[in-house]
């Protein structure tokens, strides 16, 4: 039986939609914009005004000179190892954290999971947190960027949430086979959690994927910069002479505006096409994490 609209109903619909695009048009036309202007001669998008709509003649000497950089493929390795070491020890230790303060009977469960989340509201702030990490010897080593970050409050709040979901009697008929707690939680509790565990995965790796903040503070040493300090590098201090070194461009054409277009794109890009094979799992296991309990 099809129900019939009102006409009030309608119009708040057309409306709707009508918002929904031009918020879809704002968030998409400035990726749209970087990415017309990366691929366009450098001679027209210097003499452009206005709205961008299409690539404005066709180069990609922008690209050859950002991939001929040396440290754009050094800080792409970086943040790669950062990345997936980074998140591979933040879903341990945060599922350990999220398993213990889940379960039934922990002495002082409560009072944990108070201190935990009181430093979501209170923290040492930066000084202090530099003296620690550099009294533990981690200053200008690539465990400056994963250590003190290793556990999201956060995250932890979301995965404890999906964990005291999953039924106790599973832990239970477990434990009286003879399963002790690492083998519940790394044999059931987690196969049972993927769609939070993927979501994690999105948070943490994302996290480590733009961080650049750590890096300026704890790194000193360049060979150790992760990919977005050095791009950075090249859209704030303008730091491009040594990728225009000896280049050899298409009628000499001034590039270091499309340079800094190709190089956000560069940056950008893996992270886009990552997303999609994860999509399906976010709001699952969002929604679940944020609901249950």
């Amino acid at each position: 039986m099809t129900v019939k609209r009102s006409i009030g109903e309608r119009v708040f619909d057309s409306l709707n939609t009508i918002l929904m695009i031009l918020l879809i048009m704002s968030t998409l036309y400035p990726f749209l914009y970087v990415a017309f202007a990366s691929i366009s001669r450098p001679s027209l998008i210097m003499g452009h005004q206005g709205v961008l709509w299409k690539p404005l003649g066709f180069s990609l000497d922008s690209y050859r000179v950002v991939f001929r950089n040396p440290m754009i493929l050094k800080g792409y390795a970086n943040t790669l190892f950062y990345v997936f070491a980074g998140t591979a020890l933040n879903i341990f230790m945060t599922s350990l954290g999220a398993y213990v303060l889940s379960r039934k009977g922990v002495y002082w469960k409560n009072v944990m999971m108070f201190l935990i989340v009181f430093t979501m509201f209170f923290n040492g702030g930066m000084i202090p947190t530099y003296l620690l990490v550099n009294s533990l010897k981690l200053t200008d080593t690539r465990w400056a960027l994963i250590l003190p970050s290793i556990v999201s409050v956060w995250n932890l709040i979301i995965m404890r949430t999906f964990f005291m979901g999953i039924p106790d009697s599973l832990e239970e008929s477990a434990k009286m086979d003879g399963a002790k707690d690492f083998t519940v939680l790394f044999r059931i509790i987690l196969p049972l959690s993927m769609p939070v565990v993927v979501v994690m995965i999105l948070f943490y790796g994302v996290g480590h994927w733009n961080s650049w903040w750590s890096a300026m503070i704890y790194l000193r040493n360049r060979e150790l910069y992760p990919l977005q300090l050095i791009l950075r590098e090249i859209l704030i201090t303008n730091d491009i002479d040594n990728m225009l070194a000896g280049g050899d461009f298409v009628d000499q054409e001034p590039i270091e505006e499309t340079i800094k277009y190709a190089t956000i794109m560069v940056a950008t890009l893996p992270i886009l096409f990552a997303y999609p094979f994860l999509q399906k799992y976010f709001i699952k296991g969002i929604m679940i994490g944020a609901l249950k309990g």
